[in-house]
């Protein structure tokens, strides 16, 4: 979980309830579905209990050390043929709520010698890694919100109504926080295509043409650097490259960043003038940013907006939290080296490359190809671009190894079926994520029921792997002898704990913790809470000191942005396509959390299916009402699905729900799969993506309409506020 403290029930070792931990003192007013519902993954009736080795069309339970070898064998034999790259590996969200998961995968990564890493970052976050390493030295430098002394609030392509405000930062009861001010005089703005919840509740709501928040942002910092209204003492001391973003906004012609986004230039004008004016502030931008051809430099724009406005380490803004672990500087010395595709030669982000990527890399032919896969975690067909192909692909693989807690539909071509343990059937300690609370808190995350007995932790499969390959963990020589080692004296002793593995290095990690109003953690001090702790209210004064950029100063300008907005602004504003009128939209829903999750019933109180969101405007030019079937379609792929019809997308926008479609298969019993809604991804063409952050235009592709036939109950009437 995304450290957030729960309460839960346990008998005979079957959970029957969980609720929001009132005690614990940093997230005890925060609980979403992923907490509510988590034990209908622990004890789903497709879950897989046992490694499961396919046999023609269906699946046989193996042991362990058959599955663990025969791996290990091809694997090697493949590497010996192709290089180390022909092994793939994908990761998803799930193993970044694991330290351990992380931590030991990429020590499996290291000592075969891959690089060819392929993440979920590329879908979602990506730019944020950017900007961060670009400007700030490190991919992993992510400024917290100090939501109770803000009074200026400019939220961008998120919707923590819903979401929370919890990304790459987590900040407990956020939007609750965010309404207080509100009540007490503090403005907020949102900017999204869609009347979402969130804008439904803000002073301000910036229905911003989709995939143009570039613009809007851009026309802000002209408004402010032409009226002279930046903070003068960190333009000059703090920052590098205000003379250059000077320079950008002298070519900016407000009037056509204006049409570019959508946005009447007097608001524009108006927010950008409030905003520095105002005692605290902060632009927060998020995933609707990201998931964009222009997304790195929307991105950007927000960060240089709190910077040339005096919001970086200021009250009311944003600042670094260090935490109680130094992760910036464990991720530092565990970097990896840079590497260029085989195939599109694009270098790695945040050290995987593009998922877009991965079916050119596995059908291409020649030294390098991938043969092999293993998918961690993760659902790349349903999460990604064009998961048609990506399917094909995963077709043709000489080996295709699994590990998780259910056959997904990523999953469905699999050779090894490998069984995890889900959060609740184990200890963790999220020490790498410290610095993304915006208070430092510590919380060891104890296990609370047993797993299946033939269920293992992703890190125990990871280092059985390396030692059964002869591969060295983390590439260091040596290392898997002394795993060895440990491993015999607990067993000779009788003491598992002295095996090696992640509980070792958690009490490191607590002894190299920072000092905190003048003391250290300690680990008995810690486990004498295991509701959490707040180690101290949040302090500025760290952001500077946390800079890893060589001269210790913020970025603003990264020459490789400024091209891009350049370029932006020499060509014409995007037109649709002609067959295509439309954008392709998400949006966040409650209950709808994304591929990881979808397939539980405890997510969906209204139905277990996406449908397409069409604004009530454009559902009347195309005849189509409410609960009429239709088929969204672009170059790429089609789907057919329910029609709402609603006043809250802008004109020429529909939304189809992200994470729908995964059909759930059954290889134990043979049942057949199970399916919750479309894949709206079909329709996204993988070879267009974001040049500098790699990702994806999730949320502005080009897609046409089509209404195929009435509800079969009767037509309903669209709802205006719907």
């Amino acid at each position: 979980m995304s450290s957030c403290g729960l309460e839960v029930t346990v008998q005979d070792n079957r959970v029957r309830k969980i609720s929001a931990d009132k005690l614990n003192p940093h997230s005890w007013n925060d609980f979403c579905a992923k907490g509510r519902t988590a034990n209908q993954l622990v004890e789903h009736p497709r879950r897989i209990v046992r490694p499961m080795r396919r046999v023609g069309e269906s699946y046989v339970e193996e042991d362990w050390d058959v599955a663990i070898r025969d791996i290990a064998s091809r694997m090697n034999a493949l590497i010996n043929a192709g290089g180390p790259d022909s092994i793939g590996t994908y990761y998803g969200n799930p193993s970044g709520h694991s330290s351990s998961n992380v931590m030991f995968m990429n020590a499996w990564m290291d000592a075969i010698g891959t690089n060819s890493r392929f993440a979920v970052g590329s879908v979602d976050q990506n730019a944020l890694h950017v900007v961060a390493e670009a400007m700030y030295g490190s991919a992993l430098m992510v400024p917290v919100s100090d939501i109770d002394n803000c009074d200026y609030f400019v939220l961008v392509g998120t919707n923590p109504a819903v979401s929370g405000w919890n990304w790459l930062e987590t900040a407990p009861g956020g939007w609750r926080r965010a309404l207080t001010r509100q009540q007490n005089g503090a403005t907020i703005v949102v900017v999204d295509p869609v009347c979402t919840e969130s804008a439904e509740k803000a002073d301000v709501h910036l229905a911003v043409r989709p995939g143009q928040d570039w613009a809007l942002l851009l026309a802000m910092v002209k408004v402010i650097l032409d009226e002279g209204r930046q903070h003068r003492g960190d333009c000059a001391e703090l920052a590098t490259g205000v003379p250059e973003l000077e320079r950008l906004v002298a070519e900016a012609d407000l009037d056509d960043l204006s049409g570019r986004c959508g946005i009447d230039r007097d608001l524009i004008e108006g927010v950008a003038r409030d905003f520095a004016a105002a005692d605290g502030a902060m632009v927060v931008t998020r995933t609707g940013v990201s998931q964009h051809a222009t997304g790195t430099v929307g991105e950007w724009l927000g960060h240089v907006l709190n910077v040339i406005t005096g919001r970086m380490d200021r009250p009311g803004g944003r600042r670094f939290e260090p935490g109680y672990f130094d992760a910036l500087k464990l991720a530092a010395l565990a970097k990896t080296k840079p590497h260029v595709s085989r195939v599109a030669g694009r270098e790695t982000v945040a050290g995987a490359h593009a998922l877009a990527e991965l079916p050119d890399e596995i059908t291409t032919v020649g030294h390098g190809q991938v043969r092999a896969m293993l998918i961690n975690c993760g659902n790349p067909v349903v999460s990604g671009p064009d998961g048609a192909k990506l399917d094909k692909a995963l077709a043709q693989l000489d080996l295709l190894v699994v590990i998780d807690l259910v056959q997904r539909e990523s999953h469905r071509h699999a050779h090894w079926l490998l069984p995890a343990r889900h959060w609740l059937e184990r200890d963790d300690l999220l020490a790498f994520t410290s610095n993304m609370h915006d208070e430092p808190f510590v919380q060891y995350g104890a296990k609370v029921v047993e797993p299946p007995p033939e269920a293992r932790q992703e890190w125990e499969v990871f280092v059985d792997l390396a030692l059964a390959m002869r591969r060295p963990l983390f590439g260091v020589k040596g290392f898997n002898t002394f795993v060895r080692t440990t491993r015999r004296v607990a067993a000779l002793t009788r003491r598992p704990a002295l095996a090696f593995g992640p509980h070792w290095l958690d009490r490191l990690f607590i002894r190299m913790s920072r000092k905190i109003n003048g003391r250290r953690l300690t680990w008995r001090e810690m486990m004498a809470h295991p509701h959490g702790m707040v180690l101290g209210p949040p302090e500025f004064g760290h952001f500077k000191s946390a800079l890893r950029t060589d001269d210790k100063r913020v970025h603003a300008a990264p020459p490789e942005f400024l091209a891009r907005i350049r370029e932006l602004l020499s060509a014409p504003a995007p037109a649709a396509p002609e067959d295509y009128p439309f954008q392709l939209g998400n949006r966040r829903n409650r209950h709808s959390m994304n591929s990881w999750l979808n397939e539980l019933p405890g997510l969906h109180r209204s139905g277990k299916r996406n449908d397409v969101l069409i604004n009530t405007h454009d559902a009347a030019d195309l005849g189509i009402v409410e609960g009429d079937l239709v088929r969204v379609f672009s170059p790429t792929g089609e789907v057919v699905l329910a029609a709402s019809v609603s006043a809250r997308p802008r004109r020429g926008m529909v939304i189809i729900d992200h994470g729908w479609g995964s059909r759930i298969f059954d290889p134990r019993g043979g049942g057949q799969p199970e399916s919750f809604g479309v894949n709206r991804n079909l329709l996204v063409d993988g070879q267009s993506l974001d040049p500098l952050s790699q990702t994806s235009p999730l949320s502005s592709s080009y897609v046409g309409v089509q209404r195929l036939e009435a509800p079969s109950s009767g037509r309903a009437k669209p709802s205006p506020d719907r």
